[in-house]
Protein backbone atom coordinates (compact mmCIF):
# COMPACT_ATOMS: atom_id res chain seq x y z
CA UNK A 1 0.00 0.00 0.00
CA UNK A 2 1.27 3.15 -0.87
CA UNK A 3 2.59 5.35 1.98
CA UNK A 4 2.76 9.24 1.66
CA UNK A 5 5.44 10.47 4.36
CA UNK A 6 6.08 14.33 5.16
CA UNK A 7 9.74 13.84 7.11
CA UNK A 8 9.31 17.29 9.30
CA UNK A 9 11.60 18.50 11.61
CA UNK A 10 9.54 17.27 15.09
CA UNK A 11 7.04 15.35 13.71
CA UNK A 12 6.47 12.45 10.37
CA UNK A 13 3.46 12.78 8.66
CA UNK A 14 2.26 9.26 7.35
CA UNK A 15 -1.15 9.23 4.56
CA UNK A 16 -2.47 5.88 3.63
CA UNK A 17 -5.89 5.74 1.67
CA UNK A 18 -8.15 2.77 2.15
CA UNK A 19 -11.31 1.47 1.24
CA UNK A 20 -13.44 1.72 -2.13
CA UNK A 21 -14.11 5.32 -1.31
CA UNK A 22 -10.32 6.49 -1.01
CA UNK A 23 -10.08 7.84 2.57
CA UNK A 24 -7.24 9.06 3.66
CA UNK A 25 -6.01 8.03 7.14
CA UNK A 26 -3.19 10.23 8.78
CA UNK A 27 -0.77 9.42 10.96
CA UNK A 28 1.29 11.83 12.73
CA UNK A 29 4.67 10.89 15.36
CA UNK A 30 6.60 13.05 17.13
CA UNK A 31 10.33 12.07 16.65
CA UNK A 32 11.50 12.35 19.97
CA UNK A 33 8.44 11.28 22.25
CA UNK A 34 6.56 8.52 20.10
CA UNK A 35 3.53 10.38 20.71
CA UNK A 36 1.13 9.78 17.47
CA UNK A 37 -2.11 11.31 16.53
CA UNK A 38 -4.30 9.62 13.74
CA UNK A 39 -6.99 11.52 12.34
CA UNK A 40 -10.22 9.20 10.37
CA UNK A 41 -10.04 5.74 11.36
CA UNK A 42 -12.28 5.03 7.85
CA UNK A 43 -11.65 1.58 6.87
CA UNK A 44 -9.24 -1.53 6.93
CA UNK A 45 -8.37 -2.01 10.57
CA UNK A 46 -5.16 -4.17 9.12
CA UNK A 47 -3.82 -1.61 6.67
CA UNK A 48 -4.10 1.16 9.89
CA UNK A 49 -1.91 -1.21 11.61
CA UNK A 50 0.19 -1.69 9.32
CA UNK A 51 0.79 2.40 9.09
CA UNK A 52 1.26 1.99 12.97
CA UNK A 53 3.83 -0.41 12.81
CA UNK A 54 5.65 1.33 9.92
CA UNK A 55 5.54 4.81 12.06
CA UNK A 56 7.86 2.95 14.41
CA UNK A 57 10.51 3.60 12.22
CA UNK A 58 9.53 7.66 12.61
CA UNK A 59 10.83 7.84 16.10
CA UNK A 60 14.06 6.55 18.52
CA UNK A 61 11.18 5.85 21.32
CA UNK A 62 8.72 3.87 21.73
CA UNK A 63 5.81 5.00 19.71
CA UNK A 64 2.13 5.71 21.73
CA UNK A 65 -1.01 6.50 19.63
CA UNK A 66 -2.71 8.61 22.54
CA UNK A 67 -5.73 9.88 20.42
CA UNK A 68 -7.70 9.05 17.64
CA UNK A 69 -9.58 12.07 16.24
CA UNK A 70 -12.19 12.15 13.80
CA UNK A 71 -12.89 14.90 10.99
CA UNK A 72 -16.62 14.08 11.32
CA UNK A 73 -19.26 11.56 11.90
CA UNK A 74 -19.40 9.82 7.94
CA UNK A 75 -19.69 6.32 8.05
CA UNK A 76 -17.12 6.50 5.87
CA UNK A 77 -14.46 7.94 8.20
CA UNK A 78 -15.06 6.27 11.50
CA UNK A 79 -15.55 2.22 9.87
CA UNK A 80 -12.45 0.68 11.71
CA UNK A 81 -12.71 3.28 14.59
CA UNK A 82 -14.56 0.71 17.09
CA UNK A 83 -12.02 -1.82 16.13
CA UNK A 84 -8.89 0.33 16.24
CA UNK A 85 -9.78 1.76 19.75
CA UNK A 86 -10.50 -1.81 21.19
CA UNK A 87 -6.95 -3.18 19.81
CA UNK A 88 -5.40 -0.14 20.69
CA UNK A 89 -7.27 1.40 23.92
CA UNK A 90 -6.23 4.71 22.49
CA UNK A 91 -8.41 8.00 23.33
CA UNK A 92 -10.87 9.40 20.76
CA UNK A 93 -12.02 13.26 19.78
CA UNK A 94 -14.47 14.72 17.55
CA UNK A 95 -16.19 17.75 17.09
CA UNK A 96 -18.98 18.43 19.63
CA UNK A 97 -21.55 18.68 17.42
CA UNK A 98 -20.68 15.69 15.83
CA UNK A 99 -19.71 13.34 18.84
CA UNK A 100 -22.77 11.76 19.36
CA UNK A 101 -23.22 10.41 15.55
CA UNK A 102 -20.14 8.22 15.99
CA UNK A 103 -19.75 4.36 16.66
CA UNK A 104 -17.70 4.80 19.56
CA UNK A 105 -18.03 7.03 22.97
CA UNK A 106 -16.20 10.08 22.71
CA UNK A 107 -13.29 11.70 25.29
CA UNK A 108 -12.53 14.60 23.73
CA UNK A 109 -15.08 17.00 22.11
CA UNK A 110 -13.85 19.58 20.54
CA UNK A 111 -14.50 23.38 19.86
CA UNK A 112 -13.16 25.99 17.52
CA UNK A 113 -10.02 26.59 18.97
CA UNK A 114 -9.20 23.58 20.62
CA UNK A 115 -5.57 22.70 20.97
CA UNK A 116 -4.40 19.63 21.32
CA UNK A 117 -1.35 19.05 23.09
CA UNK A 118 0.91 16.11 22.08
CA UNK A 119 4.95 15.41 23.53
CA UNK A 120 6.76 17.23 20.77
CA UNK A 121 4.18 18.81 19.08
CA UNK A 122 0.49 20.80 18.81
CA UNK A 123 -2.00 20.51 17.03
CA UNK A 124 -5.49 22.90 16.82
CA UNK A 125 -8.72 22.37 15.43
CA UNK A 126 -11.09 24.36 13.64
CA UNK A 127 -14.78 23.74 13.28
CA UNK A 128 -16.03 24.15 9.74
CA UNK A 129 -20.00 23.76 9.67
CA UNK A 130 -21.60 23.31 7.13
CA UNK A 131 -20.89 19.48 5.17
CA UNK A 132 -21.57 18.17 9.02
CA UNK A 133 -22.77 20.20 11.75
CA UNK A 134 -19.45 19.13 13.78
CA UNK A 135 -16.92 18.77 11.13
CA UNK A 136 -13.26 20.00 12.51
CA UNK A 137 -10.39 20.47 10.42
CA UNK A 138 -7.16 19.75 12.46
CA UNK A 139 -3.81 22.18 11.72
CA UNK A 140 -0.31 21.26 13.06
CA UNK A 141 1.90 24.49 12.32
CA UNK A 142 5.61 23.30 11.59
CA UNK A 143 8.39 25.28 13.02
CA UNK A 144 10.35 25.22 10.21
CA UNK A 145 7.94 25.52 7.09
CA UNK A 146 4.16 25.60 6.75
CA UNK A 147 1.58 25.11 8.01
CA UNK A 148 -0.58 21.50 7.39
CA UNK A 149 -4.13 21.21 7.55
CA UNK A 150 -6.02 18.26 7.34
CA UNK A 151 -9.35 19.48 6.39
CA UNK A 152 -11.64 15.75 6.60
CA UNK A 153 -14.66 16.47 3.59
CA UNK A 154 -14.93 20.24 4.39
CA UNK A 155 -11.81 21.49 1.72
CA UNK A 156 -10.21 19.96 -1.56
CA UNK A 157 -9.02 20.73 -4.56
CA UNK A 158 -10.71 22.90 -6.47
CA UNK A 159 -14.10 23.12 -3.59
CA UNK A 160 -15.57 22.67 -0.46
CA UNK A 161 -17.33 19.96 0.50
CA UNK A 162 -20.69 18.38 -0.29
CA UNK A 163 -23.99 20.44 1.38
CA UNK A 164 -26.68 18.20 -0.57
CA UNK A 165 -27.16 21.68 -2.46
CA UNK A 166 -28.65 23.33 1.02
CA UNK A 167 -27.93 27.09 0.48
CA UNK A 168 -27.68 27.79 4.52
CA UNK A 169 -25.56 24.90 4.59
CA UNK A 170 -22.85 26.02 1.64
CA UNK A 171 -23.05 29.50 2.78
CA UNK A 172 -22.14 28.40 6.41
CA UNK A 173 -19.09 26.09 5.28
CA UNK A 174 -18.05 28.59 2.39
CA UNK A 175 -17.58 31.34 4.82
CA UNK A 176 -16.09 29.47 7.63
CA UNK A 177 -13.42 27.82 5.02
CA UNK A 178 -12.95 31.41 3.52
CA UNK A 179 -12.69 33.17 7.23
CA UNK A 180 -10.94 30.25 9.32
CA UNK A 181 -8.70 28.90 6.72
CA UNK A 182 -8.11 31.72 4.13
CA UNK A 183 -7.91 34.41 5.76
CA UNK A 184 -5.63 33.26 8.32
CA UNK A 185 -3.08 30.79 6.95
CA UNK A 186 -0.52 31.83 4.53
CA UNK A 187 -0.31 30.14 1.04
CA UNK A 188 2.37 27.76 1.67
CA UNK A 189 0.11 25.80 3.71
CA UNK A 190 -0.73 22.17 2.11
CA UNK A 191 -4.46 20.98 3.22
CA UNK A 192 -4.32 17.25 3.71
CA UNK A 193 -8.37 16.38 2.29
CA UNK A 194 -10.32 13.50 3.40
CA UNK A 195 -10.19 11.47 0.06
CA UNK A 196 -7.59 12.21 -2.93
CA UNK A 197 -4.69 14.46 -2.97
CA UNK A 198 -3.19 17.48 -0.95
CA UNK A 199 -3.14 20.26 -2.52
CA UNK A 200 -2.37 24.07 -1.02
CA UNK A 201 -4.34 27.05 0.16
CA UNK A 202 -2.32 29.35 -2.80
CA UNK A 203 -3.99 27.07 -5.39
CA UNK A 204 -7.13 27.31 -4.07
CA UNK A 205 -7.14 31.07 -3.00
CA UNK A 206 -7.91 32.25 -6.73
CA UNK A 207 -11.16 30.10 -7.51
CA UNK A 208 -12.69 31.10 -4.19
CA UNK A 209 -14.86 33.74 -5.11
CA UNK A 210 -15.83 31.05 -7.76
CA UNK A 211 -17.16 28.70 -5.75
CA UNK A 212 -19.04 31.08 -3.96
CA UNK A 213 -20.79 32.16 -7.07
CA UNK A 214 -21.43 28.46 -8.44
CA UNK A 215 -23.03 27.50 -4.72
CA UNK A 216 -20.94 24.28 -4.55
Amino acid sequence: METLIHDLRNITIRRISVSEMDNNVYLLTAKESGAQLLIDAADDLPAIQGLLQDAAADTAAAPKLELIATTHQHWDHVRALPALVEATGARTAAGTDDATELPVKVDVLLDHGDIGIFDGFDVTAVHLRGHTPGSVAFVYQDPDGPAHIFSGDSLFPGGVGNTQKDPDRFSQLINDVSERLFDVYPDDTVVHPGHGKPTTLGAERPHLEEWRARGW
